[in-house]
Formats: C-alpha cells, structure tokens, sequence
C-alpha cells in the first residue's frame, strides 16, 4: 500500500512538471496558431542558464531559477519579434523556423558547455517520510513551485484584461483585431511568457534530474503528445493530460519497467484518442 501511495504521488509530481511545460507549448499554438520545435531548446536554456547562474556568478538557487525564466522569456519575445512575427500567418514558415531555432540552440549549448551532462544538483537533500510513504524534499519543492506558477497562469489567463485579450485573438483573431487588439503587441509578449515557462520548468528539474544538450528532442515529444490529449490550444486539457501522463507513466515504469512502462502509457494515450478524437477538451476546429 505505502508503494501504491509512494508512486502516485511520484506520478503527482511528474504531472505538475509536464503541466508547467505544457502551458507554454499549448499557449504558443492556442493564441498565435505555431508549433513551436525550439520548446525543448528554451527548456534547455532555462537549465544551463541557473546551472551557469549557480556555477559561475555565484547566485543562489531561487534567484538562479528567477534568472533562468527571466533570460528565456526575453529571448523568446525578440525571436519572436524579428523571426517569427512577420510569418505568424503562415503555419508552415514558424514551423521551420522555430525547428532551425532549435537546432541553433542545441548546437550552441554544445559549444558552451559540452556534451556531456553538466553536474547541476538541487541544493537541497534529504526527503519527507511518513511510515513506508516518502518523497524528496526536491521533488516536494519543486511541485510546490510548479502548482503555484500554474494557478498564476490560470489567474492571469482567466481573471486579467491581459489574459482576456489573448484568449479573444486565440478563439477569432480577425474579430478581436477589429476589437481594436493588435496582434503585434500581443504576440511577443505571449511568445516571451511560453518561453518563460519552459525555462522555468528546466531550471527547476533539470537538477533533480539531468542537465544535458540532447533533452530538447524528449521534452519536444512529451509535449507534443501531452497537448494532443489535452486538446490543441486547450490549457486545461494540457494540465489534465500531463497528471493523466504523468500518473500513468509513475505506475507504468514503476511495475512494468521502462519499455513496457513507455508502451503502456503510448496505449493508453491511443485509447483516449479513439474515444476523443479532437483530445480530452479539444475544439473540433480553430479559427485561423
């Protein structure tokens, strides 16, 4: 019993990461209609970007992570504004943009930092313990900081003019542009706050698990497939998928072992895709 407690909240924990990851991939397509490839290279920045915070200015933790998200959402809102922007009505052109972005990237921590994985740790040990029960004080930390940043989302999206505004271009660009919007403006800074989350996201558990040049291609498929159940575009299905991913992938791995774990949670992905084609809160169409 104490097992079956110990991996769900294991799975708690990986579903509040995916959910942190996924906000930003799902709110870039939801609002500017891009599939942006280079999600897993701003993850990838936010962790090299707190490790050379950490390591090399000497900054502590929580500022190194404040860093982190600071650098990647400015870095997206200027790629953005000088790449993306003037292509954002052609959804093939950002696709191979923000692909070669990626690369550019990957290619870049290479450079920087070399290929091997880099030795960033949570400053913190030790785990929590009830009876059989127990989590790390890394893992508790950082679900504590994922949720919290999620309700902000939440709150800036549904409760802030701000938020009213990008939900209104994501749901009919054309009319809320009549409305007196301006896409311009808006458009970076959403770009700018998807980026921010992912650097966010990868300073914060790439020390509780590694730090490497090559993560973007794995983080890049979780989020595509956790934003497909969801639905595309759908910010509360990207949370509900990343608990069902994350819940499903803790028990999988845990009692069936790594491949098995893996095909077991692609199983039952596909049987929620059979039963809702369009993801769990998916639109059957978006406006363009």
């Amino acid at each position: 019993m104490d097992g079956l407690v110990t991996t769900a909240i294991i799975g708690l924990s990986l579903g509040v990461e995916y959910a942190l990851l996924s906000l930003g991939f799902t709110l870039i397509f939801g609002i500017l209609g891009v599939i942006n490839f280079a999600h897993g290279g701003f993850y990838m920045i936010g962790g090299y970007a707190a490790y050379a915070a950490v390591h090399f200015a000497g900054m502590p933790f929580p500022a190194a992570v404040a860093t982190a998200m600071l650098v990647t959402a400015l870095l997206g809102y200027v790629c953005e504004l000088l790449l993306i922007d003037r292509y954002v009505s052609d959804h093939l052109t950002p696709m191979m943009i923000t692909l070669g972005l990626y690369l550019i990237i990957s290619t870049a921590l290479i450079v920087v930092f070399g290929p091997e994985p880099a030795d960033f740790s949570f400053p913190i040990r030790g785990s929590l313990r009830s009876g059989g029960i127990y989590i790390t004080y890394a893992n508790l930390i950082v679900l504590l900081v994922c949720a919290t940043v999620i309700a902000a989302v939440y709150l800036l999206m549904y409760r802030t003019d701000f938020g009213l505004a990008l939900r209104a271009m994501a749901d009919n660009r054309e009319v809320a542009t009549a409305l007196g919007m301006r896409p311009a403006q808006y458009f970076p800074l959403a770009f700018g706050l998807a980026t921010g989350l992912a650097g966010l996201t990868g300073a914060l558990v790439t020390p509780t698990l590694t730090l490497s040049p090559f993560l973007g291609d794995s983080i890049l498929g979780m989020s595509f497939l956790i934003v497909i159940l969801g639905g595309l575009g759908s910010l509360g299905g990207a949370v509900i998928a990343s608990f069902i991913v994350g819940i499903v992938e803790a028990y999988s791995r845990v009692y069936l072992g790594g491949s098995k774990g893996a095909l077991a949670l692609f199983v039952v992905v596909l049987i929620i895709l059979v039963v809702r084609p369009n993801g769990l809160m998916g639109r059957i169409g978006r406006p363009a």
